[in-house]
């Protein structure tokens, strides 16, 4: 059978370049090409028809998808003929993808900070995805964009990538602290406890190493995969608009830039300017057979589209846009086997998918207060913004899988327009840089000759109101939270953890320091002062690795300093594409946001989470530029690492109070695996599918690269084939802990049955892991009995 749709494939493919070049260069009617006759329009017509048919008989495939091979066929872009495009200069390229999905129970979620929220159970695999672009001139300018479907990048783990990196050999040699970016996809429903400072750890009970080494591992894992695919290429880039994905949930402070400023964004009521739309797409193309490998986004918006109550392990709306984009590209013969497609945050800052608003449950039906998000009891703990599906009693996650279609729709459009019309990436150049700053009292000058300082890391009183996507607790509220607002009681617990002194409060201001964590040093430091700054150069294209969430118009000033600085230190003649600049974070070290100055004088959330002081983001565009120079085509490598500043890695000390799986323990009369409740007969799609086993703690064997659920359907020849696993949003697994006396657990397998999903016999299969009382693993399997799924 293959070779028979391949022998199809190959005299399709003759047909249309027959055709094409029968046309092009026969003579039809202008005497200056092909053979010296002519050739009447109905008969070109009559021609044309029939080869239309005769292609469609061929390939079983609809009119609307020939006449698309034939553009491509005619263009090039597909394959089969090349010689038209024109795909700019050749890079060295490569992608890879691995398994990084922690314990997936018992730990708490990274992202809300909520103690009670802790993981149950699995609805999608996370994973790291590694893009790596290089120079054909020379080899040892290289950068590798690491995109992790986790809340944010940490100095702890990039420590650990780059450790690991060293030991693989001299080969790996070339990757270093200067082109190696950690970026997270910002996702709120991921494990926690693998972050380097203290704060982020006390909510999860402190360090987690088997989540850390899962997440390190695998981004290495990642990298090895593109680096051992490395291979001559083109990339081509291109921006398109995105709706219906994203709003501000902090207009009020947004509001308060300059009208001049704001206005130069209002294009339109869909598009008034109040977040970014513009999506932007990076594509790899391999030259051997001009087949894509793997694509690189970068668009803003929050990870919260699993709200704060969800306790399944899942990528949130990135991780279904990935999803989606990897999966449109089985099959497609312009996309390379294993397709990798990298989803990156860009300036998230003040961005929520929840895109109906933030309105009180309190009984009400009003939406919460415009300047503090709070509802008629003064308080924010009634108000949640609403995703697109916010009916569903799903904790999040029909609005979650909504909002990455949102986006994956979009970019596979602009994808399949780069193929017919590619914008190539031009220079030939690859460039990069990485500095750690201590933002702890750095003096320096503004753009208007002014002086200004940045602070210690402190946190205000706002951010602990949380947001509408995720209120926080007590009573605190954004914009008008101090002390006068909430207990005295605070005002206790802050001088016992550690009382700002006068200077500490001056340099802040106008921020009620609520957490002086950046002087905070006990049992070890609770947030950095030193941050990483880094910025990526491959031709016309800079990508600005930003460690803290840019507010939208903070990521629009910092990126259009980029953009100008760098047409003036490296003019473009006159037939070069001009700058295009992303902003892609948070990477490589969390310190949390990244506001204007006068959104930081509002001090909503985000203002009050802006670390360093009111002068924050003018520090980090302060330093950008100063090192820009570093990225001309003839440049210098920038100053070395070794004996310079370094922020402390605490993976190694750090405190943990999460206890380990003692045992698991079986029922009196059934084993491991054992049905408990099985499944029916028959289901019809779009009906859910489940059973329920015999269980063990899924943190005896995390199953990387591997799954602990799957659905099989029965081929014609009576033998199963997998065709579901973790890595699919339908198919979910849940753990329940049964006995804490006994140690026994239940695992539920549900499969919600795509409307796509082909009839047929199938059957659900558990994987899992026993842990005895001596410490061993008992690997066992469970299967529930056989159904059929029907239209």
């Amino acid at each position: 059978m293959a070779g028979h749709v391949e022998n199809r494939e190959a005299l399709a493919r003759r047909h249309m370049s027959f055709v094409f070049h029968y046309i092009i260069y026969s003579n039809i009617g202008n005497g200056k090409r092909g053979p010296r006759r002519a050739i009447s329009l109905q008969n070109v017509l009559y021609f044309i028809a029939a080869a239309l048919s005769l292609t469609i008989l061929l390939l079983d495939t609809s009119a609307l998808d020939v006449l698309k091979r034939w553009k491509l066929a005619c263009v090039g872009g597909d394959g089969w003929s090349q010689g038209a495009q024109d795909l700019g200069e050749e890079y060295l390229i490569g992608v890879g993808k691995a398994d990084i999905t922690g314990p997936v129970v018992e730990i708490n979620l990274m992202g809300y900070a909520d103690p009670k929220q802790v993981g149950t159970g699995l609805r999608q695999r996370l994973y790291s995805r590694a893009f790596i672009v290089g120079s054909m001139d020379h080899l040892d300018d290289r950068f590798v964009y690491l995109v992790l479907d986790i809340q944010s990048g940490d100095t702890a783990v990039r420590y650990g990538i780059l450790n690991a990196l060293r030991e693989l050999g001299p080969s790996y040699d070339a990757y270093g602290h200067h082109n190696v970016a950690v970026t997270g996809t910002h996702s709120h429903s991921g494990p926690g406890g693998w972050l380097n400072y203290l704060l982020p750890q006390v909510t999860s009970r402190g360090f987690d190493r088997q989540g850390y080494r899962a997440i390190v591992d695998g981004a290495v894992l990642s990298i090895r995969r593109a680096h051992e695919s490395l291979q001559p290429g083109y990339l081509s880039v291109g921006t398109t608009r995105v709706f219906g994905a994203n709003i501000n949930r902090s207009l009020f402070a947004y509001l308060a830039n300059p009208v001049e400023e704001r206005a130069r964004y209002n294009i339109s009521a869909e598009d008034d300017g109040s977040v970014e739309k513009g999506l932007t797409l990076l594509k790899f193309q391999r030259a051997s057979d001009r087949k894509n490998i793997g694509v690189l986004t970068w668009f803003p918006v929050h990870g919260t589209s699993m709200l704060g109550n969800n306790t399944l392990i899942a990528g949130d709306n990135k991780g279904v846009a990935a999803y989606l984009f990897e999966k449109s590209t089985r099959g497609d013969e312009n996309a390379a086997e294993g397709f990798v497609a990298g989803f990156s945050q860009a300036s998230v800052g003040d961005t929520s998918p929840n895109v109906l608003g933030a309105w009180c449950e309190d009984g009400s039906d009003q939406m919460c207060s415009f300047e503090n998000s709070t509802c008629s009891d003064g308080q924010s703990q009634s108000c949640h913004a609403r995703g697109p599906f916010f009916r569903a009693e799903d904790n999040g996650q029909s609005s979650c899988f909504e909002i990455g279609k949102r986006q994956f729709e979009p970019a596979r459009a602009l994808y399949d327009q780069l193929e017919l019309d590619p914008v190539p990436v031009r220079g030939s150049w690859v460039k990069s840089f990485h500095t750690f700053h201590n933002m702890s009292g750095f003096s320096f000058v503004l753009p208007n000759g002014s002086a200004a300082r940045t602070c210690p890391a402190a946190l205000g009183y706002s951010f602990a109101a949380g947001t509408s996507d995720g209120p926080g607790a007590f009573d605190f509220t954004q914009h008008d939270g101090n002390e006068k607002t909430t207990s005295p009681v605070w005002r206790v617990v802050r001088a016992l953890l550690k009382s700002p002194t006068p200077e500490q409060r001056e340099c802040h201001s106008p921020k009620p320091v609520l957490l002086d964590v950046g002087e905070m040093y006990n049992p070890y430091q609770w947030t950095p002062n030193v941050v990483d700054i880094q910025v990526f150069r491959v031709g016309q294209l800079f990508m600005i690795v930003s460690p803290g969430e840019a507010t939208t118009m903070a990521g629009r000033r910092w990126k259009e300093a980029v953009r100008s600085t760098s047409s003036a230190l490296f003019p473009p003649p006159p037939s070069s594409p001009a700058p295009i600049v992303v902003l892609g974070g948070p990477a490589n070290s969390y310190t949390h946001y990244i506001t204007t100055e006068e959104e930081y004088g509002i001090q909503r959330y985000e203002g009050a989470s802006t670390l360093y002081g009111p002068h924050t983001l003018a520090a980090y565009i302060n330093v950008t530029l100063s090192l820009l120079p570093f990225l001309g085509a003839d440049a210098s490598a920038p100053p070395r690492h070794e004996d310079g500043l370094f922020p402390p890695d605490h993976s190694n000390r750090s405190l943990s109070f999460i206890t380990g799986v003692v045992r698991d323990g079986a029922t009196f009369t059934k084993g491991f695996g054992a049905v408990l409740t099985d499944v029916e007969p028959a289901y019809r799609r779009g009906q859910r599918v489940s059973a329920v086993f015999v269980g063990a703690n899924p943190r005896n064997n995390l199953r990387l690269e591997g799954t602990f659920a799957a659905v099989e359907r029965m081929t014609g020849t009576g033998e199963w084939g997998r065709v579901r696993d973790d890595g699919d949003w339908g198919l979910v697994y849940s753990w329940r802990r049964v006995s804490e006396v006994l140690a026994t657990s239940e695992v539920t397998i549900e499969w919600e049955t795509e409307e796509w999903a082909d009839v047929g016999v199938y059957r659900l299969r558990y994987f899992g892991d026993a842990k005895g009382l001596g410490g061993g693993l008992t690997e066992f399997e469970g299967t529930s009995g056989y159904f059929r799924l029907d239209r």
